[in-house]
This record gives C-alpha cells, structure tokens and sequence, in this order.
C-alpha cells in the first residue's frame, strides 16, 4: 500500500496561475505545470532567502522533501524559460493558510482553525481527515 500524500502548508494563493511567452499564440505552446506547493517552496528559498529546514519548517514537511520540490520546481521553471513553454500553476496537495491561525484544505475545500498554536504542527482537517502532523 503507498503512503498517503501529507499536504503541504502555503501561505498564500498565487496571485497569477499562468505565465507565457509573449508574441507565441497559445495553441502553439506546450505547458508546464508547476505545483501550488513547488511554487511555495521557490517563494520561501529563493525569494525570502529562507533556509532549507526553515522553509520546511514553515510548510510543515521534511528537508529533504523541500529540497526535491525545489530541485523539480527549478527545473520545470528553467524548462519553461529556455524552451519558450508556458508554465501553469495549479494542483497539488496543500493547505492554505488564511492569516493566523485559519487554514484552507485544497482537498475537501474546509476553512477550519488551527488546534495548536505551533506553525505547520498538529493541525488536521475536520471535514476529509487530512493527517495530523503529530502523529
């Protein structure tokens, strides 16, 4: 049997879900699809300068999990840059995060408060049972 999927934490939704190369109309273009949570992960190291195993921290994941999701991420990203492809943003499994405290679970689509006051530990969603991090 796989191991369940654990859901990443985000902290906010991408502001734009689709990037294209100018002048290329778009049945000409091949996609890349780049998760909401591969994204999360490039905006913590690469924009905010977050280390690896504070970034995770931050997403409630492991390090090594966060550095195969930006090793991937910057690939497709490249991809998309130097090919001319056009890079779509959506998917995965993750939780959003609504201001302090509130999440959004982008599996069953449940707002719901945190249970603890840790960042990124012992949460669960009500509705779909995503896991607890604690356990």
């Amino acid at each position: 049997m796989a191991r369940p999927i654990k859901p990443k934490l985000v902290r906010e939704a991408p502001r734009t879900d689709y990037f294209k190369p100018r002048g290329i109309p778009m049945a000409q273009l091949e996609e890349i699809t780049l998760s909401v949570e591969e994204l999360e992960a490039l905006r913590l190291v690469d924009l905010e300068g977050m280390y690896q195993e504070d970034a995770a921290r931050e997403m409630g994941i492991s390090r090594q999990t966060i550095q195969r999701m930006i090793v991937e991420a910057r690939a497709k990203v490249m991809e998309a840059l130097v090919a001319g492809k056009a890079l779509r943003i959506e998917g995965g499994s993750y939780i959003l995060r609504e201001g302090p405290g509130r999440f959004f679970c982008s599996r069953c689509g449940n707002e719901f408060p945190s249970r603890r006051g840790r960042r990124g530990k012992g949460w669960s969603c009500p509705s779909c049972d995503t896991p607890d991090r604690d356990r």
